[in-house]
């Protein structure tokens, strides 16, 4: 890893687990850490309720966009998290893999939403710690 390394989270359809842990990793890492998202099959945009629950946390994810995963984006990531996606997320060999099994919040509402966004600010938090990149206070 350089001296910024790079995490790309990896779903499905890039609109709600994988923009959600993007979300927290821009949040609380700053600029310490390369963020990037995508997913093995795309949605059209963002889930409304993983904005609004990132929203209440005082983070803005309106702006995401979701992607389709790329190999050279992965190729150039340090960290790999996939979510969910199973066969559908590529094996790179020498990166680093972590699989965070959650729920898939599409069609939930943002009360559903919230227990997975709480559970992926854990996570990110414990990523932030085995990387060893202190984690700003919210």
């Amino acid at each position: 890893m350089s001296d910024k390394p790079s995490v790309l989270f990896v779903c499905v359809h890039n609109a709600g687990r994988s923009q959600m842990a993007a979300g927290w990793l821009r949040h609380l890492a700053g600029d310490a850490v390369e963020v990037r998202s995508a997913g093995s099959a795309p949605a059209e945009t963002v889930n409304p309720a993983a904005v609004e629950a990132m929203r209440e946390a005082g983070i803005d994810i309106t702006a995401q966009k979701p992607k389709v995963l790329e190999y050279e984006v992965a190729q150039d990531s340090d960290v790999i998290i996939t979510m969910g996606c199973g066969d559908a997320c590529p094996v790179f060999p020498g990166k680093r893999y972590e699989d965070w099994k959650l729920d898939d919040p599409a069609g939930l509402g943002v009360a559903a939403v919230r227990p997975i966004h709480d559970d992926l600010e854990r996570r990110v938090r414990a990523l932030l710690d085995r990387l060893g990149i202190p984690a700003a206070q919210n």
